[in-house]
C-alpha cells in the first residue's frame, strides 16, 4: 500500500489529463500552454524554492555521479546500436534511439515521485542531478548529432550555449545554486509568491503530460519504440542500481534517488530533439507514450526494490 501511494497519485494526475484530453475538455492549445507553463514557470520556481530552503545541504562524491552517467552511458550505447541495426535509420536517427533510451522525464514525472518518495533526504542529490542532467545529456545528444555538419566546433559550443541560457529550468538552477552558494533565501511576499507558484508545479506538470499522450501514436512502430522502452525502464534503472548499491559506497537516499531518476520514462526532451532534426519522430513520440503508460507499473517494481513497500 505504501509504493500504491506513492504512484497511485502521480500516474492517477497523468490519467486525469489523458481523458480530460480525450473527451475535448482539454484542447490541444490548453495542453500546450499548461505544458508550457510548467516548464517556464512553475517548476523553475520549484527548484528556487528548494535549493535556497533552510537546512537542504549535503555532498555529492564523484561515486554518485559514475553510478547515474555509467548507467545512462550504457543505455545510451546499446539503443544507439540497435537503432543502427535498423534499416532505413540514419546516423542521426540511432542517436536519438541511443538519447531516448537514457533520457529520463525529470521535469513532469520525475521531480514530483522522487520528492514524495524520498523528501527532504532526497531533495538535495535530486536537484544536484537534475542541474547536471540536463545541460549535459542535452549538451551531448546536440554535439553527436551535429557533428558531422559544416559548422565549427567553436560555433556548435556557442549555439549550445545559447539554447542552455534560453531554458528556464537551467537558468533557475543557476539562480537557485547562486542564492544557495551566498547564503540568500526568498522572504515576505517573493517567498509567498515563489511558493504558491512552486506549489502548482507537479500537478500542473502531470496533467500536461496525460493531455500531451492524446497526440502520440504506440502503434507507429510498436518493435522500435517497446526496444527503447525497455532499455529505458530495465536497462537504465538496472544499470545504475548496480553502480549506486553494489560498487559504489553513498548514502542509500542518494542511491535511491539516481535510481529511482534512471527509472523514469523517456523524457520529452528526446521527442523535442527528434521534431527538431526531423529524423525518427514517430518512434520516439511512440516510446515516450508506450514507456510513460508501463512505468505505472515499473516503478512500482523498483519503489518495492528500494524499500519504500
Amino acid at each position: 500500500m505504501t509504493v500504491l501511494s506513492l504512484v497511485a497519485p502521480i500516474f492517477g494526475l497523468i490519467l486525469v489529463g489523458w481523458i480530460a484530453a480525450l473527451a475535448g475538455f482539454l484542447s490541444e492549445k490548453v495542453s500546450d500552454g499548461l505544458s508550457e507553463y510548467v516548464f517556464s514557470i512553475a517548476v523553475p520556481a520549484l527548484i528556487v524554492a528548494t535549493l535556497t530552503r533552510p537546512g537542504l545541504t549535503g555532498e555529492i562524491t564523484p561515486s554518485f555521479w559514475f553510478s547515474y552517467f555509467g548507467g545512462a552511458a550504457l543505455s545510451w550505447g546499446i539503443g544507439s546500436l540497435v537503432g543502427l541495426r535498423r534499416a532505413g535509420v540514419e546516423r542521426r536517427g540511432a542517436i536519438l534511439h541511443g538519447f531516448a533510451a537514457s533520457q529520463s522525464n525529470t521535469v513532469f514525472i520525475g521531480v514530483p515521485m522522487i520528492l514524495q518518495a524520498y523528501g527532504e533526504d532526497g531533495a538535495f542529490p535530486l536537484f544536484m542531478l537534475l542541474a547536471v542532467h540536463l545541460p549535459l545529456m542535452m549538451g551531448c545528444a546536440t554535439f553527436l548529432i551535429e557533428a558531422d555538419g559544416q559548422a565549427s566546433l567553436l560555433t556548435r559550443l556557442r549555439g549550445l550555449a545559447l539554447v542552455l541560457l534560453r531554458n528556464p529550468i537551467f537558468l533557475a538552477l543557476i539562480l537557485g545554486l547562486g542564492l544557495k552558494g551566498a547564503g540568500l533565501a526568498p522572504g515576505g511576499i517573493v517567498k509567498a509568491l515563489v511558493d504558491s507558484v512552486a506549489g502548482t508545479a507537479s500537478t500542473c506538470a502531470l496533467i500536461a503530460l496525460g493531455a500531451g499522450l492524446v497526440r502520440y501514436r504506440v502503434l507507429h512502430d510498436l518493435p522500435s519504440a517497446l526496444g527503447i522502452t525497455v532499455l529505458k525502464l530495465g536497462l537504465h534503472p538496472l544499470a545504475v542500481w548496480l553502480l549506486a548499491f553494489h560498487v559504489f559506497t553513498m548514502p542509500p537516499a542518494y542511491a535511491g534517488v539516481a535510481t529511482l531518476f534512471a527509472a523514469m520514462p523517456v523524457g520529452i526532451n528526446a521527442y523535442l530533439l527528434a521534431a527538431r532534426y526531423r529524423t525518427e519522430t514517430g518512434v520516439v513520440a511512440a516510446a515516450v507514450m508506450l514507456s510513460t503508460l508501463l512505468a505505472i507499473f515499473t516503478t512500482i517494481g523498483w519503489l518495492t526494490l528500494l524499500g519504500h513497500a
